[in-house]
């Protein structure tokens, strides 16, 4: 006979399952003590949150899905958070949390919450496990669902006494959900509209996102547009799928953009939106990408198609597959400009940039970070000023850009860079962080140092919630409720986590002290003093 928990695991390993990331609680300590008899290797977080961004940033660079697990009540519900990051950026995860007895459930008793309810709007799935023998289908189900179609997070809910249960388990091979069929190929109809609207298209413009990404089409998106002859812009979910470089690049659209994506949009008659949802944050007037040019949007999630742009040629399937139906026809368009874009887009790259004594120019600071970086190395950015500057001024080779661009969670930086350094231990890894998203992720240092894990982290230091500020000092009657005052002493902090530090206060200093931290080994902390009156428009 088997045990619930027992059970758990072996579908764990069955769906090949080799990490764990969690937080241990009373009424998930059955699903601890089989886990503890495997093989799966299980990393403990300083909280629950984290343990959904460190699944996160695991699959996205391994291209498995993460799994993360932790306890009822507040376990869960501090989860919430990263089930919810992973939901809005289509990451494939699958949260286990444990529950209450289930003849328990509705009573109110201590750590008894209704997480599945409570995660309702922002997971793909979830399942409350009310009998033993369902467990191998449920875990197998979850799996499937999470990575197939548009990937996102699966709930499996447990209760304690579920876990204990004893009973003889059958596993199965394969999946049937009825009324679950993603669609994989495109209707061959609106393949044929799109190639035709490509070719008499005068400057089309390919607006590349997050879904390339999660369908591995990255190859295929640079293939197309080469062939082609189309200029590349993309969201923020969707940098690095072309390295900064590339001639037919032209940088990120939107509210916090590059001028030359944005122009390249503005003065396109036809947008194709390839994995990309483009909300307000990408395309501040969607009213007018309608009305002034044609639209072909791909996606696999037919929900997303037409919700924020109206789309005048839909094309519902996986990306990857729908890219090489196209390439089988002729999409080349007629000739445009794209010398001229290619002469603005390096101007903003070799911008000037001005200096202020005592403080770094974070620009200057992310440009050469890039130029020094692994061509393949793994850049994970948190949220606000440091996020924007690294968008618009980072050098990206051929490695991978890891941010929240959907909910947008400050502290997601250091936990998805651990998860990413757990899938890739052999690249180089590397946080972009303020020093308040920092002071949300702090107590992840303790992991940082028990996974023993090579990551080198940049603060842009400058005592202020750096995007609020700037917020509050053009639109409002000017700063409340930003400032960082009496923010620990980072050297100290690092020394008493024994990680390596250092600080840049001035421009001359950047290139040879973050050479420094990049060459030694371990995890480093740099901390670079930022002006805290620095725009993101700078």
């Amino acid at each position: 006979m088997t045990t619930g928990a027992e059970a758990l695991i072996e579908s764990l390993k069955r769906e090949n399952v080799t990490e764990i990331f969690g937080y241990a609680g009373a009424t998930i300590c059955p699903a601890a003590d089989a886990l503890k008899h495997s093989d799966i290797h299980y990393t403990l977080v300083r909280t629950e949150q984290n343990a959904g961004h460190m699944a996160s940033g695991y699959s996205r660079i391994s291209g498995k899905v993460g799994v993360c697990m932790v306890t009822s009540g507040p376990g869960a519900t501090n989860l919430i958070t990263g089930i919810a990051t992973a939901y809005m950026d289509s990451i494939p995860m699958v949260a286990i949390t444990g529950q209450v007895e289930s003849y328990l459930l509705g009573r109110d008793i201590f750590q008894e919450v209704d997480i599945t309810g409570a995660v309702a709007p922002f997971i793909k799935h979830s399942y409350l496990v009310k009998d033993v023998k369902s467990i191998p289908r449920i875990v197998k189900e979850a799996f499937h669902i999470a990575s197939t179609g548009r990937p996102g997070p699966v709930l499996i809910d447990i209760p304690i006494d579920v876990q204990k249960a004893k009973f003889e388990p059958v596993y199965p091979e394969t999946v049937e959900i009825r009324g679950y069929k993603p669609s994989v190929k495109g209707n061959i109809k609106q393949i044929h509209r799109a190639a035709d609207a490509i070719r008499h298209a005068k400057k089309p413009v390919l607006c590349l996102g997050g879904g390339v990404i999660s369908a591995g089409a990255q190859k295929e998106a640079l293939e197309f547009a080469e062939r082609s002859q189309i200029p590349i812009v993309n969201t923020m979910m969707g940098l690095g799928i072309v390295p900064t470089e590339h001639p037919l690049y032209m940088g990120m659209i939107g509210s916090f953009g590059t001028a030359t994506a944005n122009k390249t949009l503005a003065h396109s008659d036809l947008l194709i939106l390839v994995g990309a949802r483009v909300a307000n944050r990408a395309i501040l007037q969607p009213l007018e990408i309608g009305r002034r040019m044609k639209t072909i949007h791909i996606d696999v999630d037919p929900a997303e198609i037409g919700k924020n742009v109206d789309t005048t040629i839909p094309v519902v399937g996986d990306v990857k597959q729908v890219l090489l139906q196209l390439m089988e026809l002729d999409t080349t368009a007629q000739t445009q400009d794209i010398e001229a874009l290619r002469e603005s887009r390096k101007a903003e790259l070799v911008r000037e940039l001005p200096s202020r004594e005592g403080y770094a120019h974070p620009a200057r600071v992310i440009r050469t970070l890039g130029h020094l970086m692994d061509d393949d190395a793994i850049c994970c950015v948190d949220v606000g000023q440091n996020q924007i500057w690294t968008c618009k001024h980072m050098t990206i080779k051929h490695g991978r850009f890891l941010t929240t661009g959907g909910l947008g969670t400050m502290g997601y930086s250091l936990p998805a860079a651990l998860g990413a350094k757990v899938a890739a231990p052999e690249k180089q890894t590397v946080v972009v962080c303020g020093d308040g998203s920092f002071q949300m992720f702090e107590n992840e240092l303790s992991t940082l140092r028990n996974l023993d894990a090579n990551v080198k982290l940049v603060m842009m230091e400058n005592s202020v919630l750096g995007l609020v500020n700037e917020i509050q000092h053009s639109a409002y009657s000017g700063p409340f409720g930003v400032a960082l005052d009496h923010s620990p002493d980072f050297s100290k902090l690092a020394e008493a986590y024994g990680i390596r530090y250092g600080e840049i206060r001035q421009d001359s200093e950047i290139e040879e002290k973050l050479r420094e931290m990049l060459h030694c080994d371990g995890p480093y902390i740099m901390v670079c003093h930022v002006d805290p009156d620095a725009k993101t428009s700078d």
